[in-house]
């Protein structure tokens, strides 16, 4: 049925661009053909019968006679009726040829005879009952152009447009005149910012334009879940800034005004409010997990349930239940064509094997996210863009508003200040001469008081001077003692490596080196957990003079590897070299975390400052080797 519609528009497209205006002569319509306006009163009710009805009018005799405004109204209805029938535009020439049509009309014919005021000479034939509707077609046809560009992925261009319509409606409209399909127009074009906002991760932007929608929508519903959706969405965009108590209220709010709960609407909802109850909230993990595993027996098609089976996957992984992640996270980036998606499948996948000390399987993920990497920045640029023209479009409208306001107030000022000036020009004639004398006295005493403000000023800006001078020495001398103890270590290590390689000979390679072998037999005989308190596995922690020896042992057989890491990588501390040690043994967190004596959470911030540093997002056991077998890289 869809292809008979596609092919029947098409069509239709054709006989209006092959109509010849030269060969006819028509005169220009007094307003909107009736039976345009007809189908686009029903487009906002019933879009799928509007589109049927415009498939018969565009090839009927009528059709043949529109004049150069129907025409380009005709030529924006269809690319409406497409849109609202999730039909992609096909008339992209055509609909560009009235978005500058409409536009040059409202140009020639501006706020007069859209306010009901008088016209210009020689326009009343053109333009004289179009009225106020010709600046919403115009404004229309700005959104319905975004809304192309939108599909063809210039989401910039998109923004420009959306803001654009807004522009018109705000410019030519009073926000009382906003009414039924206008205010339904404003709603859904506020949405769509706020949406595409949302896309970009610019949620301040994207929170002002869902409250406009909200606002709209409360006085001309776009549908019966527009309200609940709007809701929704400022929910998610208040979680995202950490407004937490702002976030549970709009999750509410949206559940409280749902219609009915057997829609996508709902369970994007509920599994919204499950993850933030995770996070948030005095909820068990099997409670949000049995949610969300429910969530997923609902989906109403493959797509929805891979995208509910990321969401368990990622819950999974935050409650370190890594082999059940792995496998919902698997199948989501095995299964899932969003890029979004599999992204976040495949960082959490590079982590759960990194932690497992599947390095293969690690980097197949990690490779995967390196080549995404432009098109990320790319994003943000966009983004970048999108959140300018926002910023100009609010300023802008402040300006405007400023003007209208200011006028307003001088207005009332007039009525208020001509009767009474009079007056107050002789009170102040009358009370001139006493009040000299009074404000001679009161100038004095300000002089002698600014007077004492400076010498006090002066004497704290001198005071801060001294206090100045006083920390930059204090800074001086402590930076001073530190590099003197920095090179008293470094001479040790020197020392002591020189002593250990006159007294011993040194091991067939890293791994076979005492020390070396001595932290791979604690940490067989560990078996270290993740989630066991460190302070548990005290009796297998390494004091300083073995980590001496493993630096020691690492620069043998590294080509004095901590050396080089410190000459190249300043940034990093004493104890960032013993981690960088420890990981050339292909050690896992938890392993570090008890050999340490650090919390797990510390050693996977570390890891994480060290590969900062190092400027690779490769595991740290990967990175290290790469630099120790290759000298000429630092």
């Amino acid at each position: 049925m869809k292809w008979r519609i596609y092919i029947a528009v098409i069509w239709c497209m054709m006989v209006l661009s092959s109509c010849s205006p030269p060969t006819q002569v028509v005169e220009p319509a007094e307003g909107p053909s009736e039976e345009l306006s007809a189908i686009d009163s029903l487009m906002w009710r019933q879009p799928d019968i509007a589109l049927a009805q415009l498939q018969r009018f565009v090839v009927s005799p009528e059709a043949d006679s529109l004049d150069e405004f129907n025409g380009h109204y005709c030529q924006l209805l269809i690319s409406e009726l497409l849109y609202k029938n999730d039909w992609g535009q096909s008339n992209r020439e055509e609909l560009l040829q009235a978005v500058a049509y409409f536009d040059s009309l409202v140009r020639e014919a501006p706020h007069p005879p859209l306010k009901g005021g008088a016209q210009r000479a020689g326009d009343s034939k053109k333009i004289s009952n179009l009225t106020p509707n010709l600046v919403f077609l115009a404004a229309r046809a700005h959104y319905i152009n975004g809304a192309g560009y939108y599909e063809k992925d210039s989401v910039v261009n998109a923004c420009a447009e959306y803001l654009k319509a807004l522009e018109v409606m705000e410019e030519h409209f009073e926000e009382k005149e906003r009414v039924g399909n206008m205010a339904k127009f404003m709603a859904l074009t506020h949405g769509r910012l706020g949406e595409m906002f949302e896309e970009q991760l610019l949620a301040e932007p994207a929170i002002a334009c869902y409250k406009q929608a909200l606002s709209y929508c409360r006085r001309e519903p776009t549908s019966k879940y527009g309200i609940p959706v709007l809701l929704y969405h400022l929910g998610i965009q208040y979680d995202i800034v950490d407004q937490k108590d702002s976030a549970a209220f709009y999750y509410d709010e949206a559940l409280a005004n749902m219609p009915d709960f057997d829609n996508l609407h709902y369970r994007d909802l509920m599994s919204n409010k499950a993850i933030f109850a995770f996070y948030n909230l005095d909820y068990s993990s099997d409670s949000v997990i049995n949610i969300l595993k429910h969530l997923v027996t609902l989906s109403a098609d493959e797509e929805e349930r891979t995208t509910r089976l990321l969401t368990l996957g990622h819950i999974l992984f935050e409650d370190k239940q890594y082999d059940s992640s792995r496998v919902y996270l698997e199948t989501v980036f095995e299964q899932q064509e969003d890029i979004t998606s599999k992204m976040i499948a495949a960082e959490r996948l590079s982590s759960i094997y990194q932690m497992e000390g599947d390095s293969i399987k690690a980097q197949k993920y990690a490779s995967f996210l390196v080549g995404l990497t432009m098109s990320e920045i790319e994003k943000k640029t966009e983004a970048s863009k999108e959140n300018e023209m926002f910023k100009d479009y609010l300023a802008q409208k402040q300006k405007k508003q400023a003007v209208i306001e200011r006028e307003k107030a001088v207005k009332r000022a007039l009525l208020i200040i001509i009767p009474i000036a009079a007056v107050v020009a002789l009170v102040v004639f009358i009370d001139a001469k006493r009040r000299n004398k009074k404000q001679l006295k009161e100038q004095q005493a300000e002089a002698k008081k600014l007077l004492e403000e400076k010498d006090k000023r002066h004497a704290e800006v001198l005071e801060a001077e001294r206090q100045t001078h006083r920390m930059e020495q204090a800074a001086i001398a402590g930076r001073l003692k530190r590099s003197n103890q920095e090179l008293r270590e470094l001479k040790g290590q020197i020392k002591h490596l020189d002593d250990l390689a006159a007294k011993t000979e040194v091991a067939a390679s890293f791994d076979e080196e005492p020390i070396c072998r001595l932290i791979m037999e604690r940490v067989n005989e560990g078996q270290f957990k993740a989630k066991i308190d460190c302070e548990l596995y005290k009796s297998y922690a390494l004091d300083k003079q073995q980590l001496l020896d493993l630096r020691v042992a690492a620069d043998l057989h590294f080509s004095q590897l901590t050396l080089r890491l410190r000459k190249t990588y300043p940034k990093l501390t004493n104890i960032d070299i013993d981690y960088c040690c420890l990981y050339l043994l292909n050690l896992t967190h938890a392993d570090v975390s008890a050999l340490m004596q650090r919390a797990y959470n510390t050693v996977v911030e570390r890891d994480s400052k060290i590969q900062k540093i190092l400027g690779s997002e490769k595991p740290l056991p990967v990175i290290l080797m790469d630099i120790a077998h290759n000298p000429s890289s630092t």
